[in-house]
C-alpha cells in the first residue's frame, strides 16, 4: 500500500516536471517566431495548447487523488498542495507563450519588434529559457538551495522591460503607436512568464523545507554562523588542549 502512495507522489513530480518540459518548448518556439518572423513555429505554439490542457488536468487528477484516498501529511502534504499552485503557474506561462505566438501570427509576414529592439528580446527569450531549464531540476530534486536561485532571480528581465517602458515613452521613439503598444505588451508576457517561474521557485523552497524564502535565508545564515562558532571553538579548545 505505501509502495502506490510512493510512486503516486513521485508520479506527481514527473507529471509536473513533464508539463514543465513541454512549456519550456512552447516559450522556445514562441521566441523562435517572434524574432525570425517564423509563421510556422507560431501556429504550432498556438495549437498546442490543448497538450497543456491535458498535462494541467492529469496533474490535477493525480493530485486530487492522493487529497482523497491518500491523506498526505507533513512534507507530502505540501507537495500535493504546492502541486496545484505549480500547475497554474505553468498553464498561465503556457499561455503567456501563445500571447508571444499569436503576436507573430497577427503581425506576420512584418517584424514585430522594431530591429533595434531585437537584442532586448532575444535576451528575453534566453533567459526565460535558462529559468525553464532550472525548473526543470527544482521539479525533480526539489532541491532548496537551486530553487533559491530561481526564487530570487528574476532582476535582469525586469530591468530589460524597464528599459524598454523608457524607450517606448521617450519623446523621439521612432517606430509609431502600434509598434510601441506591440513593444510594451511582449516585454510584459515574459516579465510574467518569468514571475510565474519565480513563483514555483518559492513554492519549492516551501515545499521542501516548510519556509518562504526569506524565512529559509534567514535559517541558511544562522546555520552558517552557527558552524562558523563552532568551527572558532573547536580550534580555541585545539590550542588550549596543546597548551
Amino acid at each position: 500500500m505505501r509502495s502506490a502512495y510512493n510512486d503516486n507522489i513521485g508520479g506527481l513530480a514527473r507529471d509536473l516536471t513533464v508539463m514543465s518540459d513541454y512549456v519550456r518548448t512552447m516559450m522556445r518556439s514562441a521566441g523562435h517566431s517572434l524574432l525570425d518572423r517564423d509563421l510556422s513555429a507560431a501556429e504550432g505554439v498556438v495549437s498546442s495548447i490543448d497538450s497543456v490542457e491535458d498535462l494541467r488536468a492529469t496533474c490535477e487528477a493525480r493530485a486530487f487523488e492522493l487529497l482523497a484516498l491518500e491523506a498526505p501529511v507533513a512534507r507530502d502534504l505540501r507537495q500535493v498542495v504546492s502541486g496545484f499552485h505549480i500547475v497554474e503557474d505553468l498553464a498561465r506561462m503556457a499561455a503567456l507563450a501563445v500571447h508571444v505566438a499569436k503576436t507573430t501570427r497577427r503581425r506576420h509576414p512584418d517584424a514585430v519588434v522594431p530591429e533595434a529592439l531585437a537584442p532586448y528580446f532575444r535576451e528575453f527569450v534566453r533567459l526565460s529559457d535558462a529559468n525553464s531549464g532550472k525548473l526543470h531540476e527544482i521539479l525533480a530534486t526539489y532541491e532548496p538551495e537551486r530553487a533559491m536561485e530561481l526564487a530570487l532571480d528574476d532582476d535582469a528581465v525586469d530591468d530589460i522591460q524597464h528599459h524598454i517602458m523608457q524607450l517606448t515613452t521617450a519623446r523621439d521613439w521612432p517606430h509609431g503607436v502600434t509598434a510601441a503598444v506591440d513593444v510594451v505588451l511582449l516585454s510584459r508576457y515574459f516579465e510574467r512568464y518569468n514571475d510565474h517561474a519565480v513563483n514555483i521557485g518559492t513554492r519549492v523552497v516551501y515545499l521542501a523545507t516548510g519556509m518562504q524564502p526569506a524565512e529559509y535565508e534567514v535559517s541558511r545564515r544562522t546555520e552558517e554562523q552557527q558552524a562558523t562558532m563552532r568551527e572558532q571553538f573547536n580550534e580555541i579548545r585545539r590550542r588550549y588542549g596543546e597548551a
